[in-house]
């Protein structure tokens, strides 16, 4: 009544037109819009970058514990365990373990947010440094084994961070923000060979047993940023009144089943040769600190990638990029049989680590276009279930190749699946091209 009464009083005193008034408030009206809409999208873009500063800076800092377990895993296991062919055991129980979380770790965090998985993710690697400490301390390597299976638990959440990477993103920028928080590996890298260096015999005469001190500290540190973390939690079905196509469906698209198949491929060629790596090399009468480097390195050829990854992918596209990749790994497996001096060894490794990440961030940038967001949780879950599933058989078969076979026969194992992930980017490109072909003449 209020506002009715105040519209006579102006057509009255100003001598304006009802047409004219009811043009003046539609421009008013349209104003207030674009200035809400203007508010609401630098709201939006502040919170997407304090979310991915957040992600970048406690993924940095957390994931740092998984080179650490890869260069130690296999040194202290083989200290430990009574026979050479188990020494690997700890860093595949560590996958095998994130393979089986994995799809309860995506579904956790589908119900409670991402804040709640990563810092239980947090105390799992907490507990599992610790174990590992005392372990080491004991002569125990089933205690050893416990702790990997407490820092898989860790791995089964922390590898979401991608995922997390593309729910603090608008559609556009989600390559981008995935390779950007993937960049934080640099970070691991760093981090992760100075602990090695720096605290690998801190606790002597009991050796690695510093790093895996250190490692608990990481995790405390980590959660401390995460409790800043401000991600909504997904949307569900009966929430959105949005339709989630039964996972049948989904992973039956062609899209799908190229991304999951590189994403695979691209995860446990890294494991099965990186396993075997450290022991290779001091095997083959360098230092621990000589393998340290190496895989520091390796690291960061995963990671460093990552700030541009993101940007080709814009560019020319998923396929072209996880296609390198692939060729990259396979160029890893061609320097490493030419010889085993350091030289090989850095190369075949730093090509390796690149290979990685256009591999699997292109895989993975891939799959995030390929679902909605009622069907993340669910389909993020099964994609990490059957990555790590290849990942574990990967890590398992590495260190009896290389115990029974030699570094030659681990090289040799990564050729098929890289000739089988090539051959299934061959069958998108065709089924796509069917379908612009159909669409076209339709």
């Amino acid at each position: 009544m209020r506002g009715e009464s105040l519209r006579k009083e102006s057509l009255a005193r100003y001598r304006i037109a009802p047409s004219q008034f009811a043009a003046l408030e539609s421009v008013r009206a349209a104003g207030t819009e674009l200035h809400d809409a203007e508010f609401g999208n630098a709201s939006m873009v502040r919170n997407q970058r304090r979310n991915l500063t957040i992600l970048f800076f406690s993924q940095g800092i957390l994931g740092a514990q998984i080179p650490v377990n890869f260069i130690l895993g296999g040194l202290a296991g083989a200290l430990l365990a009574g026979n050479p062919a188990l020494a690997t055991l700890p860093i595949s129980i560590i996958v095998l373990v994130a393979m089986f979380v994995s799809p309860g770790a995506s579904l956790f965090m589908g119900r409670y947010g991402r804040r709640a998985g990563f810092l239980l993710g947090s105390a799992a690697g907490a507990v599992g440094g610790t174990l590992a400490v005392l372990a080491l301390f004991e002569g125990r390597f089933d205690w050893l084994l416990l702790g990997a299976g407490f820092t898989g638990v860790f791995q089964a959440f922390q590898v979401f961070f991608r995922f997390a990477a593309a729910d603090a993103a608008s559609e556009e920028f989600k390559p981008k923000a995935i390779s950007l928080v993937l960049g934080a590996g640099l970070i691991n890298a760093i981090l992760a060979g100075e602990v090695v260096r720096l605290l690998g015999d801190a606790l002597d005469p009991v050796p690695y047993a510093g790093a895996y001190a250190g490692v608990i500290a990481l995790n405390f540190i980590g959660a401390s940023i995460v409790m800043f973390l401000r991600i909504p939690r997904p949307p569900r079905q009966s929430e959105s009144g949005g339709v989630a196509r039964p996972l049948g469906v989904i992973f039956r698209q062609p899209r799908v089943i190229t991304a999951v198949l590189c994403a695979m491929v691209s995860y446990a060629v890294m494991n099965l040769v990186m396993t075997s790596t450290p022991l290779a090399i001091v095997g083959n009468g360098f230092t621990t600190n000589h393998a340290a480097d190496i895989v520091r390195w390796h690291v960061v050829a995963m990671f460093a990638p990552s700030f541009v990854t993101g940007h080709i992918i814009a560019r020319v596209g998923h396929l072209p990029v996880i296609g390198t990749g692939l060729m990259l790994l396979g160029v890893c497996s061609a320097i490493a049989l030419t010889g085993m001096d350091l030289h090989h060894f850095y190369l075949a490794l730093v090509a390796l680590g690149v290979g990685w990440n256009f591999g699997f961030v292109g895989a993975t940038s891939l799959l995030a276009s390929a679902h909605t967001p009622e069907e993340q949780a669910k389909v993020q879950g099964l994609n990490d279930f059957l990555v790590f599933g290849l990942v574990a058989f990967a890590s398992f078969s590495s260190g009896a190749l290389l115990n029974a076979f030699g570094w030659t026969a681990v090289q040799l194992a990564v050729l098929p699946s890289v000739l089988v992930a090539l051959a299934a980017i061959a069958w998108y490109r065709l089924v796509r091209s069917q379908q612009r072909t159909a669409d076209t003449l339709a």
